[in-house]
């Protein structure tokens, strides 16, 4: 069972909103001709929707604040936190605090990350490093929690450009994609092999079932959306009877221009639901 409320850890951690857009562009110029992403901030409440299995949970609560910024000349920064409480009945309370934060080159070439965990307050050590493109490999520094040097296969996708590739796939009319993904989370070693599954549009005339703050938005209201879920495995871990498992799955209706809302956090033991509670669209620097 992944610990309680891990999220793709920024990763889209990004979808969520979590995209940076967290978080995809084929190349550079397929995200111009879509649109910048939009710089802003989001807070998402957490709450149980069900629980199964034999780790059975009474409650869930919590919430995701989650600020962008950028551009496609200077990259994009995000910053995530996420503060939950897991109730698994007579007294025991688990509350995490996750904090990350991160730059990426918009070109995909550079990603720069830190992540600090706190778990019943007791603090494990950050994960600390940089990743960048280098001829056809990806060469990977971690500072914490150890210092160690490794590269990676060079069609590995970083989060904000894994939200691209998902946005430029949709607009393309495309149901399934397939991409893996870095993100520095766990021991900043971890990679994920990611299934998503595009919905089709939704014109952004089509009111919500269930309006939040981004809806009601004027910059939002023409902006299409689309249903996707996305499916994280353990890239390393072995198929049992030729089926894989996902570590956990999101579900989120991604915009456009790289917003999240209606999430849905499935971590198989539970599923938690994140509405957006507060949207605001922050003043966003020109590209020159």
């Amino acid at each position: 069972m992944i610990p309680p409320f891990r999220t793709p850890s920024r990763a889209l951690v990004q979808a969520m909103a979590v995209a940076a857009g967290l978080g995809l562009a084929h190349a550079p110029a397929a995200l111009a001709a879509g649109g910048p992403f939009l710089a802003h901030q989001a807070l998402y409440d957490l709450s149980l929707v069900k629980s199964r299995g034999s780790n059975a949970i009474s409650d869930a609560r919590g919430r995701i604040l989650y600020n962008f910024s950028g551009n496609s000349c200077e990259g994009y920064t995000s910053e995530f936190r996420q503060v939950s409480e897991l109730d698994s009945g007579e007294g025991k309370v688990t509350l995490s605090d996750l904090r990350s934060s991160s730059w990426e080159d918009a070109a995909g070439k550079s990603y720069r990350f830190k992540i600090d965990t706190r778990m019943n307050d007791s603090e494990t050590a950050p994960v600390d490093g940089v990743a960048e493109r280098v001829g056809d490999h990806i060469s990977v520094k971690l500072t914490q929690p150890v210092k160690k040097s490794f590269d990676l296969d060079g069609n590995i996708v970083f989060p904000t450009e894994q939200i691209q590739h998902i946005i430029a796939a949709a607009k393309e009319g495309k149901s399934v994609l397939e991409l893996t993904v870095y993100d520095g989370s766990d021991n900043g070693e971890k990679v994920y092999s990611t299934l998503s599954v595009i919905g089709r549009p939704i014109p952004g005339d089509t009111a919500p079932s269930s309006p939040d703050p981004s809806t009601a938005n004027d910059v939002m209201k023409s902006m299409t959306r689309w249903p996707v879920t996305v499916s994280y495995y353990d890239r390393d871990a072995k198929a049992k009877d030729g089926e894989q498992t996902p570590v956990y799955a999101m579900s989120f209706e991604l915009y456009e221009n790289g917003v999240s809302r209606a999430l849905v956090l499935d971590y198989n033991d539970f599923v938690i639901s994140g509405a957006m509670d507060k949207f605001d669209v922050k003043d966003a620097k020109p590209c020159k």
